[in-house]
């Protein structure tokens, strides 16, 4: 007996609907990144391996899919790899590729190599899949799109101001409502340069975001763990549970943080962003400084973002930061960039679940030729070229059979017309058009059919 095809775990088949919602939710961000100058790239889907390792992190790196060589790799796997049991040893010498983790690496790799192409600043948006060797659960997934845009070559913090507006322009138009967190990675430095965890600063940094995972004590007990002095991990304890408006944490740091001069900067930058938005104004989006909030990548540096949807209860559907010097790891100094990330999958779930997509997110097919038999099919085939030479989408039925079985395909496949000639038809200059939803049928020219499809 034959064995049931499946696929991945993490992974997942796409029918005609869905592809066609995917494509209008793209649609809509190409619309609004084009809307600020950002430019199209694409990147390979896989990329030597050393170009991903060590950017992410110590979570982050556990995650890569690798790639093992090619040939009989093994036979010239050295005897003291052959027998160590650390897979991160066997997997530096059988793997020479990854999947791509992310789209902001990749993006640092492409600016180093086409640096003398590009004009600086450099604004790129980039929708491409990317892969995560993680657990799957609802909203995450092992194989997912995200859509990217960034800018490299300006240390301004105007960007991130120009980047807070366009998710509330670009989540606006699909129809969410969201709130856009807000934290600068100068603060958290800061405050762990006041709790005494100044060596500590990635330790403290992905403890901080498994807070909406794990909860406040947890985070606190893994701090420790970590080697951060306890009497410093209860001074960030009400931090952990600070709800207050925006003025309020402002001014909270600026009383915890006035002997870190590294923690005052990012206030001084946090303000910036806070005052430019409030006054340039927001059309739904809401905007709130959280102190939580770290994103586990080591390459941020400034200030950190994540939308949140107000009505799914789904996590982050997007996030991104600024880098001072991403580019520096490929051999570019000091070049500044900023980047943010849509999460397309689960967008799509949270417009899936609140059912936000519009009708004409879905592509439906406008009209269907019955087939009659050789002569009349040729007469269809020619209606039907001038139909979609005029834009309209057309389709004729390949085997001359029964109407139920033509009526069934035109049925299941959502067909808004059907149109059948026949012999008499033919001679007529005519064909009969049945409008689906109504029933109603009447004999049309072509060009009339035209005109009524083209409505």
């Amino acid at each position: 007996m034959a064995v049931k095809p499946s696929i991945p775990k993490g992974t997942r088949d796409f029918n005609p609907q869905e592809v066609s919602r995917r494509h209008y939710i793209m649609n809509v961000l190409r619309t609004a990144f084009e809307g600020y100058g950002f430019q199209p790239i694409e990147t390979p889907s896989f990329e030597n391996i050393e170009t991903l390792t060590g950017k992410y992190g110590e979570e982050g790196d556990r995650l890569i899919f690798k790639i093992l060589k090619s040939g009989d790799f093994l036979a010239k796997l050295p005897q003291e790899i052959r027998n160590s049991d650390s897979p991160n040893k066997w997997a530096l010498e059988i793997a020479d590729k990854a999947l791509r983790y992310d789209l902001t690496v990749p993006f640092a790799r492409f600016v180093v190599q086409h640096r003398n192409e590009l004009a600086f600043p450099f604004k790129r948006y980039q929708m491409q899949p990317v892969w995560r060797a993680d657990r799957p659960q609802k909203g995450r997934f092992r194989e997912f799109w995200q859509c990217d845009a960034d800018v490299v070559g300006s240390d301004s913090l105007w960007q991130e101001v120009e980047f807070v507006q366009l998710y509330d322009r670009a989540f606006t138009q699909l129809g969410l409502n969201v709130t856009i967190h807000l934290n600068n990675r100068k603060v958290l430095a800061g405050i762990a340069e006041v709790i005494g965890a100044s060596d500590k600063l990635v330790d403290f940094t992905v403890a901080l975001d498994k807070l909406d995972k794990i909860g406040a004590e947890k985070v606190v007990a893994e701090m420790v763990e970590r080697g951060i002095p306890e009497e410093g991990t209860q001074k960030v304890l009400p931090l952990l549970s600070m709800d207050d408006s925006n003025e309020a944490v402002l001014d909270f740091l600026t009383d915890f943080l006035k002997d870190s001069e590294m923690g005052m900067k990012g206030l001084e930058e946090l303000r910036f962003v806070l005052d430019k938005v409030d006054a340039l104004g927001l059309k739904t989006a809401s905007i709130k400084v959280d102190l939580t909030l770290a994103r586990g990548l080591d390459y941020y540096t400034g200030a950190i973002l994540e939308v949140k949807a107000n009505d799914v209860q789904l996590g982050s559907i997007g996030g991104g930061g600024r880098y001072d010097d991403l580019t520096g790891i490929f051999g570019l100094k000091d070049l500044s960039g900023m980047g943010v990330s849509f999460g397309l999958d689960r967008i799509y779930l949270c417009l899936e679940e609140l059912n936000l997509f519009p009708d004409s997110s879905e592509s439906k097919p406008s009209i269907l030729f019955f087939n009659m038999g050789e002569a009349e099919m040729l007469t269809s085939q020619k209606w039907a070229t001038a139909l979609r030479e005029k834009g309209i989408a057309a389709e004729c039925y390949p085997d001359n059979t029964k109407f139920k079985k033509q009526f069934d395909y035109a049925d299941k496949k959502g067909f808004a017309h059907v149109a059948i000639i026949g012999e008499s038809e033919m001679n007529d200059g005519i064909a009969k058009v049945k409008d689906q939803s109504t029933g109603e049928q009447e004999a049309l020219t072509l060009d009339q059919l035209i005109q009524l499809l083209s409505k």
